[in-house]
């Protein structure tokens, strides 16, 4: 009955199950825990996980979203409280994917906390220790794989809200062995792509005049750098997809974190962040020193443009952390923009009958689908291709009408028709690779002869719904 009535009511019921109320659970989830939903594994279970996954009653498992609770949304350290976005992560699975619900598994991983408060509350259920590092932290996290695609092989495990440090070390450690991915590094970068190429339909411009976009981003974490890996390959690829192309990119983008612009100059670096550093004599030709403010180089990204229609997404969660209200970004910038947020929004009335589109550039659109996709074609990995196909579906869905009004991203009401397309995308893409291995009763050379429109129907059929039959009662 929960789930029936969650798909009925998705556009109403997400912002509970998700962001932003998930964010309020997880800061207060030892005072309102009530019974265990998920597992738990600790630093302290270390030789015991391979045993300890047996203790899970479902002989078949096929999605699990993991956490250490060390950066939950925006919100910080977390530590085990941070099980609720796993928990809620998997309620969307089974909402707009239909994953079944008895075949999901929300997994904490408690390596300890570094938030002080935490450590000293009487009341919270995880380890009261510092976190683990180093080699001590990835043993746990490697018994963890092992542990569950020993019982699991053809599981899929979605990372979440790891801390930046450990967020891209995990996923290229794993990303070629194991069916996984990383949301906020990935998906949080498909989401803003799709996005993006839907700013350049808006703007009235083809999608293959994306390499000329200029990109800040502000926030040089996982989720930033993802989108700035993630748009930078997208713009090599349209350019001809080879190592100048994908070399010539990266001069398209500005990179601002907590200490301004980041340049060459900068000290300590995020090995991450190195490749999108701007060069010292380029920025000084700008007028930009090392350690700019975002207000002037986002004054210098705009210089010689000549778009009308400049995208502003802020992106952060939950919705009290957003970098700035749509209110605040078309009062100021007047109604052309095309703005996006990570948490909802409600529109703007601007008057004289216009209105400003809050779309929500959430998650959400896509990793149910790259999930569902990844399941039904039995991909040995998640690709790169897999992702982008993903992204550009999203891109493709919405109509010209809807894009011109400032429209890029669609109503959560049609979160399951937009699965099964993103699904769709992704199962095609990893034929297309060579990669899918088949599902059930349908194997790798079976998806190989279906057309789109046999795969669609094919995704469809495998979405778990909750029927209610209709009980007949007769009068004696």
């Amino acid at each position: 009955m929960y789930y029936k009535v969650l798909i009925a009511n998705i556009e109403e019921y997400a912002p509970i199950v998700y962001t932003p109320t998930v964010g309020l659970v997880c800061q207060n989830y030892s005072g309102l825990f009530r019974r265990p939903r998920g597992m738990y594994f600790s630093a302290e279970d270390r030789g015991e996980m391979m045993s300890m996954v047996y203790n899970w009653p479902a002989d078949q498992v096929d999605m699990i979203v993991v956490t250490d609770g060390s950066r939950i949304l925006g919100l910080g350290d977390l530590g085990v409280q941070g099980i609720g976005i796993a928990i809620g992560k998997l309620d969307l699975y089974v909402a707009a994917a239909g994953i079944n619900p008895q075949r999901v598994l929300p997994v904490m991983i408690d390596v300890g906390t570094n938030n002080e408060k935490l450590l000293k509350d009487p009341l919270y259920l995880g380890l009261q220790q510092h976190r683990l590092d180093g080699d001590d932290y990835l043993a746990v996290i490697d018994e963890f794989m092992q542990a569950v695609f020993t019982r699991w092989p053809h599981v899929i495990v979605q990372f979440e809200d790891f801390q930046s440090k450990w967020a891209f070390k995990l996923l290229q450690r794993y990303r070629n062995t194991y069916r996984m991915f990383n949301d906020d590094v990935q998906g949080t970068a498909g989401v803003a792509i799709a996005g993006l190429l839907g700013a350049m339909r808006a703007q009235g411009r083809p999608m293959i005049d994306f390499p000329k976009m200029k990109i800040v981003v502000a926030g040089a974490g996982s989720a930033g750098v993802g989108v700035l890996n993630a748009a930078r390959k997208t713009m090599a690829r349209m350019l001809g997809n080879n190592e100048v192309a994908f070399e010539s990119a990266k001069s398209q983008f500005w990179v601002v974190d907590a200490k301004g612009l980041i340049t060459e100059e900068r000290e300590n670096i995020d090995p991450d962040a190195v490749p999108f550093a701007r060069n010292v004599r380029e920025a000084d030709r700008q007028g930009l020193k090392e350690g700019a403010s975002l207000v002037e180089v986002v004054l210098e990204a705009l210089k010689h443009s000549t778009s009308t229609r400049p995208a502003v997404f802020a992106m952060s969660n939950p919705t009290n952390n957003a970098e700035c209200t749509p209110e605040e970004a078309f009062s100021i910038l007047g109604d052309s923009i095309i703005f996006a947020s990570g948490s909802p929004f409600k529109d703007v009335d601007l008057g004289n009958g216009h209105i400003g589109h809050c779309n929500q550039g959430n998650n959400m659109y896509l990793f149910p689908g790259i999930g569902l996709g990844t399941l039904l074609s039995g991909s040995r990995i998640i690709s790169d291709g897999m992702l982008q196909s993903a992204a550009e579906c999203l891109a493709a869905y919405m109509s010209e009408e809807e894009v011109v009004n400032g429209i890029i991203y669609p109503s959560i009401s049609r979160i399951r028709d937009i699965t099964k397309e993103v699904a769709t995308a992704v199962i095609m893409e990893a034929v297309e690779e060579d990669l899918a291995e088949g599902y059930r009763n349908m194997d790798a050379r079976d998806l190989h002869k279906l057309n789109k429109e046999q795969i669609l129907e094919y995704v469809n059929k495998n979405m778990w719904t909750p029927e209610y039959p209709k009980l007949v009662y007769k009068e004696d």
